[in-house]
């Protein structure tokens, strides 16, 4: 199977998370008018329930090229994973309804460089994929004692095309 990649927006990502981007006019202007605040773009979510906290981590990943591969998707079940790249840089996000516990039809979007996203609780996505050097995010997700991580290795790899 070979899907195409489209472009990020807010509207085809929600059913999966929320894209973190400055765009239109700030919020708030705050700095005596010298910062434009975008407020409270991510549906964060570290699972009060299981003893989860926020935490920030950095994340450095190998670059990928246009075709791509794909034969593993993953989901965190106890909370939401953001990643904000720390370069100026596009990168490649897979994801996938879930159906009864395993994915659905995927789907990819490639950030425009100026982009980071927030995955949804429980939402199947591929793993990191960066585009160019270095290929460095900073990641908040949940940190807990309990296990926060599901992986499926795909029966039919399918391929995504710029």
């Amino acid at each position: 199977m070979q899907i195409r990649a489209e472009p990020l927006t807010p509207v085809a990502f929600a059913p999966f998370g929320d894209v973190l981007a400055a765009t239109g006019a700030p919020d708030k202007l705050i700095n005596a008018g010298l910062c434009g605040r975008f407020h409270d773009r991510a549906q964060l979510d570290f699972g009060d329930d299981t003893g989860g906290r926020a935490g920030i981590s950095i994340f450095k990943a190998v670059p990928r090229a246009l075709p791509y591969r794909c034969d593993l998707l993953e989901r965190h079940p106890e909370g939401s994973q953001a990643f904000l790249p720390m370069t100026a840089d596009p990168f490649l996000v897979i994801v996938a309804p879930d159906e009864n516990g395993q994915p659905g039809s995927p789907r990819a979007f490639l950030t425009n460089g100026a982009q980071g996203i927030n995955l949804l609780r429980g939402t199947w996505h591929g793993v990191l994929t960066p585009l160019a050097e270095p290929g460095l995010f900073a990641v908040i997700d949940r940190i807990g004692a309990t296990p926060n991580l599901e992986e499926v290795h795909l029966p039919a790899p399918f391929t995504v095309t710029a």
